[in-house]
Order: structure tokens, then C-alpha cells, then sequence
């Protein structure tokens, strides 16, 4: 358990529904790589009575695929002590077998049975779901030793047939876990219990690449530099990470193309775009489909659906928020990057600088509770989102990424600068912070306040032009 980075929620309640003396069927879902099956593994490596997982639908190249998993789950049953010969022909023959293989051990201690990667298992007319629901419902329900823990990638399956089921398995899960991404604060944790020696302004960067996906972090290599470490993974030859976005796609969709299209079209526009905007640009068709598959993205955290501040429901947008997918759709889905050491030699280049600014306004958005928390407003409820304002010939037009829009009637207009050091506003930026603030006032009730707020890596310059600013929140604010 000392091995955990972070999850402490996590595994205080998976423990206490250990130690508990009733039937326990507990779902862990989130996006693909963010540590689910770590994270079971090492708290029950030692508790385990029985494990399996699904085979990857990539790594099935026979026609029978339903054969290839019930191959699979019957050589995880002999692994545990099962001694038939015969194999399973059918997901009721699978999972009496486990039925039969539970009762012959030991029935006064906790079972704890491990089955990863669910989604993978329920292959077009193979019944598994049925199955799963007759060993649950007839059996797993009465006994009061056994803890099901089931794991999947595939998130909207995971929501539509175990947490939103009115079927057969209405009701039946006792407790359910979304693992979200780490913060920066756990990557921190995570990077020097892997003796990595990496300053907070270099972790952000990390974090812009990759997001805060375990699995993505486990291959920075320690006595490298951050340049070092990004081309190793991306831009190098054989670059572990340059081919993850088709597979990462392929082993969570059946029809991955669409899915990418979506993923692609949102990579151009920070702020995203509508419903009608992506059917439109991709020329996917709207319809019940669509809707799923924006739910499927939306539940699997690589996109966020939100209202633009100031605009209606209709108005809402989808925008892409995984780090790992941007940066992808930057610099590595046209193929033009070929230099093996581009991330070391052109780290401070305009280019990526102006790439940095951006990426840096994303990571905020992921750490919105630390940013109220250094504001003294943690508790305060509050709603987040862009807001931007076309301007015409005579006027100006104003783009904010973050607006804090508070129950206190405050309202925290936030700049997001990412720099190498203390950040100083010069007059031109102070005549444009003025017009941004003034627009805003403009169009909120008169019972708003605005307090602009700048979110920056290090601190501010004191010169002239910073007593606009209302708060200040460094880059060690996004740790906590």
C-alpha cells in the first residue's frame, strides 16, 4: 500500500468495504492508463482469490473472438486452482466454474475477485452481460465473504450497463470509484518516489505533455532533462508515445475514426465548439450516435461540455481537455516534427513558448478547487468557464479564458501566464486588462464585483501598472 501515489480516498473506502462482513460489487471506471488495475493490484496483491482480465480486442486475430475470451478467463481459473479440463462454451459455463472454484477455498475469509478490463469481455452475442448478471443475482449476492471488483476503460459502457442499468443489475453495485487523472501534487509525489529530480516549473511542462496519466509518467527516466525526457517519448526513434493516440482510441471504441475526428477538430479551437459546430466540421451525422459518442468522450475526461459564460444551454460547447491528446494534435498527428531532439533544441523557442502560454491556461483549468483554495474561497460555490466577446469595426474583442462567477456575487476574471520568471505588466497589457475588465462590468448585474486575478508561475512584478491586480496565485497554489 506504500507504493500508492495519492488515491487516499480511494483506498480508505476500498478498505473499509473490505473489512465489511456483506456482499461488496464495486466498479472502478476512468480514461484508460490513469491506474485503475495498479491500484487493486497493489492494495489486494496479497488478499487476491481470484483475477482476470479481458483480452484486448487488438490482440485477438482469430474470427472466433468469444472462443479467445473464454479461453483466457478458463486459464485465469486453472491459475487459481481450477482442475477441469473442459473448457467453457458459454459465459454461464465461465462463470459457474468461478462459482464452483469459490466455494471449494476457504469460505470464512474475505474473497476478493479482481476482473479488469469488463468491457473488452462483452463481445457482440456473447452474452456476458446476462451471465455476469445470474452469477451476481443468484449467487455472489448471498454471499457475504465475497468482494467483485470489476475495472474498465471503456467508460460510457461502464456507466450504461453496471452504474445506470435497469436491467438485471439495477441496483446491484454496492459502491462505484471514477480514478480521476493526478493532480500536480500527486505527479510531484510520483516523481520523487521514482527518484526524479524535476523542479515544479519543469513538472507543469511534464504535465502539459502528458496530463497527469500514471502510466505516461512511469517512462520519464530519471538523470535526463525534461527536453530529454519529451523526445524519448515522443519525437525519438521507436518513441514510446508516437503511435498511443490510434491505439489508445482503437482500445476504447469500436469505431475509432469518428471518435479521432471529434478529438482532432477540437484540438484547433481552445475555446471549443458546438454540438451543431462538430457535426458540421467532421461531417458526422447528428443524431442518437452522436449523442453517445460525445457522452463516451465526455465520460472518459478527454472532453468537457460547458456554457460559455454569459450564453444559454443551447450555446453550450465541447471542448478538449486531455493534455496527452493536445499535445499529440500539435506536434506529433501531422508527422512533420522528424528532428529526434526537437523538444531539446527548440524548448525556448517562440514557438513553443506561445504553445507553453496556452498548454499552461489548460492546466490551470484542471486545478480550478487548488486555484479557489489559494483565493480563500474553496468552499464558496461557484461556476467556471471561458467567455469571449467578437468585437466589429469600432470595437475590440475580448477573449477570457477563466471567469470564477462566485455565490458572493464576486467575480474573479482570471489571467493565466506561464514564465520563467517574476511576470511584469507593461502599459500596453495594463490598457488591455483595463478594456477586459471594463467589457465584463459592462455586462454583468450591477450587484457584481470583478477582481481580476493573475495565476502565474512565479510572482509579479511591482511596477506601475500591477495595481490592477486584485490576487495573485503562483504555481505552488496548484500543487496543494
Amino acid at each position: 500500500m506504500s507504493d500508492i501515489i495519492g488515491r487516499n480516498t480511494e483506498i480508505e473506502e476500498l478498505m473499509r468495504l473490505y473489512r465489511g462482513k456483506r456482499p461488496e460489487f464495486v466498479a472502478v471506471y476512468g480514461r484508460r492508463r490513469v491506474g485503475k488495475t495498479y491500484l487493486i493490484k497493489e492494495l489486494f496483491k496479497d488478499k487476491m482469490t481470484f483475477y482476470h482480465t479481458g483480452m484486448s480486442p487488438m490482440d485477438i486475430e482469430s474470427s472466433n473472438i468469444l472462443q479467445d475470451q473464454l479461453k483466457s478467463f478458463y486459464n485465469s481459473l486453472v491459475r487459481y486452482g481450477w482442475e477441469s479440463e473442459e473448457l467453457p462454451k458459454t459465459w454461464l459455463d465461465a462463470f459457474f466454474m468461478l462459482m464452483k472454484l469459490l466455494e471449494s477455498v476457504d469460505a470464512t475469509k474475505r474473497q476478493v475477485v479482481f476482473i479488469d478490463e469488463l468491457p473488452w469481455m462483452d463481445t457482440p452475442r456473447s452474452k456476458f452481460l446476462s451471465a455476469l448478471e445470474y452469477f451476481w443475482n443468484s449467487w455472489g449476492s448471498g454471499r457475504d465473504n465475497l468482494m467483485l471488483i470489476v475495472c474498465g476503460s471503456a467508460t460510457s459502457w461502464m456507466e450504461d450497463n453496471l452504474i445506470n442499468n435497469y436491467g438485471g443489475l439495477y441496483g446491484r453495485l454496492t459502491y462505484e470509484i471514477k480514478l480521476s487523472p493526478f493532480t500536480l501534487g500527486e505527479c510531484e509525489a510520483f516523481f520523487k518516489s521514482n527518484d526524479l529530480k524535476m523542479t515544479r516549473y519543469d513538472i507543469i511542462q511534464a504535465y502539459m505533455a502528458v496530463g497527469g496519466i500514471p502510466y505516461y509518467l512511469s517512462y520519464f527516466r530519471k538523470g535526463l532533462s525534461l527536453g530529454q525526457n519529451i523526445d524519448l517519448l515522443f519525437f525519438a526513434k521507436n518513441a514510446k508515445l508516437k503511435n498511443e493516440f490510434n491505439r489508445l482510441f482503437a482500445s476504447l471504441f469500436s469505431k475509432p475514426a469518428d471518435y479521432m475526428k471529434v478529438i482532432n477538430l477540437l484540438a484547433t479551437r481552445h475555446s471549443g465548439f458546438t454540438r451543431d459546430g462538430i457535426a458540421a466540421a467532421t461531417g458526422i451525422q447528428k443524431g442518437g450516435n452522436f449523442s453517445k459518442m460525445l457522452a463516451a468522450l465526455e465520460a472518459s475526461d478527454f472532453i468537457l461540455r460547458y456554457v460559455p459564460f454569459g450564453c444559454s444551454k443551447r450555446e453550450e460547447h465541447y471542448k478538449l481537455v486531455d493534455n496527452f491528446c493536445l499535445f499529440y494534435a500539435k506536434f506529433i498527428a501531422n508527422g512533420e516534427i522528424t528532428d529526434q531532439e526537437f523538444w531539446e533544441k527548440n524548448q525556448n523557442s517562440q514557438k513553443l513558448s506561445a504553445w507553453k502560454g496556452v498548454a499552461f491556461e489548460e492546466v490551470c483549468l484542471s486545478h480550478i478547487q487548488q486555484i479557489k483554495n489559494a483565493l480563500g474561497i474553496g468552499a464558496v460555490t461557484s461556476t467556471e468557464s471561458a467567455w469571449s466577446l467578437r468585437g466589429d469595426d469600432d470595437t475590440e474583442g475580448t477573449q477570457i479564458d477563466l471567469l470564477i462567477d462566485r455565490a458572493d456575487r464576486v467575480v474573479n476574471l482570471c489571467e493565466m501566464k506561464f514564465y520563467k520568471e517574476d511576470f511584469a505588466i507593461n502599459k500596453a497589457y495594463d490598457a488591455k486588462l483595463r478594456h477586459r475588465i471594463q467589457t465584463l462590468i459592462d455586462r454583468l448585474p450591477r450587484n457584481r464585483n470583478v477582481h481580476l486575478t493573475l495565476i502565474t508561475t512565479y510572482g509579479l512584478t511591482y511596477n506601475e501598472y500591477f495595481g490592477q491586480i486584485q490576487k495573485l496565485v503562483t504555481m505552488d497554489a496548484l500543487f496543494g
